[in-house]
């Protein structure tokens, strides 16, 4: 009797725990079910904890209530401008509807495979109508969230939201990159000799300013330098003469003395005078006496001399007095004399005239 009896309750136990577990299911805080009684949903639980259903006539189906993940395949993108990109893209998705997710998907693999068609769908849509530049670089944010918003607008017929979309990797083919750079190169290049050329343009004309400028201030200087000079020389002039208009002999001296530093110079100067002429007069006359009639015969750019009578022309002879003279002439001693004496001075070849 004891021994039927706990093989009652066993049984008993037995069918309660089959009952229990055919009747009672689980709700975890990650997921949302939907019960479903013959087929057909029938209520939708989305709270966490132990709950009930009917056994054999109803079943439960369970749905992820966590923030999902979609990773799309790279593609390529053709961008406004005509060039090619390669997209690597990706969206964060939510099951916000199971009721409508199982009547339209009924799982995740269904979902994840339309959201990836229309996100791919969305994506040339929105990177074929902006640039390259705006893609890469300028309105790259904008873009995405353009994308998001017609994503989650196909989404919704599914039960899915699309909290975001991100583009991991917009790059151009790896055929096409090295001619993009040299293109980019090319126009880089093309643009530094621009900016070169107005440069140097500029550079130009500063310095032809410059130039000028320096020029007009050389003149101006140079007009003031001689106006200057001018005036110096005019007092100088003023001064002389009347230093020297009080002491005539000296006057002439001084000048003499000049003519002599600047005629007898070590450049192998050569003049044709006369032993009596008046260049020689302090030569001949420590006092400074000369023949009647002399000329002082000197070098151009010699300061003026005195003016004097004119002295008799004189003839060019040849390098000695004896080859002028006539051939049953003797030379004149004394005129020999004379053209030893001047022979002493350096640079300076006296020539006696014929009579």
């Amino acid at each position: 009797m004891g021994r039927t009896a706990l093989t009652v309750v066993l049984v008993v136990f037995g069918l309660l725990a089959v009952t229990a577990y055919l009747t009672l299911f689980t709700v975890y805080q990650t997921q949302q079910a939907l019960v479903l009684e013959f087929g057909k949903p029938k209520r939708l639980v989305t709270e966490p904890g132990l709950k009930f259903k009917i056994p054999f006539i109803q079943n439960v189906s369970y749905f992820d209530k966590r923030l999902l993940d979609l990773d799309s395949a790279p593609q390529e993108v053709i961008a406004a401008d005509q060039k090619r990109l390669v997209v690597d893209a990706f969206a964060r998705w939510r099951i916000t509807d199971p009721l409508l997710f199982y009547q339209t998907v009924s799982d995740e693999r269904i979902a994840r495979s339309q959201l990836g068609a229309f996100l791919e769908a969305s994506l040339r849509r929105v990177l074929g109508s902006s640039s390259f530049e705006a893609v890469v670089r300028d309105e790259r944010n904008s873009l995405m969230q353009k994308i998001t918003e017609q994503v989650n607008a196909e989404a919704k017929g599914i039960g899915v939201k699309v909290l975001d979309v991100r583009i991991k990797r917009a790059d151009l083919p790896e055929a096409n990159s090295l001619a993009i750079f040299r293109r980019m190169q090319t126009e880089r290049q093309r643009e530094a000799a621009e900016i070169r050329a107005q440069g140097e343009e500029a550079s130009r004309r500063i310095r032809a300013t410059a130039d000028r400028q320096v020029t007009v201030l050389k003149a101006e200087a140079t007009g003031e330098s001689e106006r200057i000079r001018g005036d110096g020389d005019a007092e100088k002039n003023a001064v002389f003469a009347g230093a020297f208009g009080k002491d005539p002999d000296f006057f002439a001296f001084y000048r003499s003395m000049q003519a002599y530093q600047s005629a007898l110079q070590s450049d192998d100067t050569r003049l044709l005078l006369s032993p009596t002429s008046q260049f020689f007069q302090y030569f001949n006359d420590s006092a400074g006496g000369a023949a009647a009639g002399a000329v002082i015969e000197a070098p151009e750019g010699l300061p003026d001399l005195p003016d004097i009578v004119p002295a008799p022309e004189v003839e060019e002879m040849g390098n000695s007095a004896s080859d002028a003279a006539p051939a049953d002439q003797e030379p004149d001693s004394s005129a020999q004399d004379r053209e030893a004496d001047a022979s002493d001075v350096d640079g300076v070849t006296p020539v006696t005239p014929s009579p």
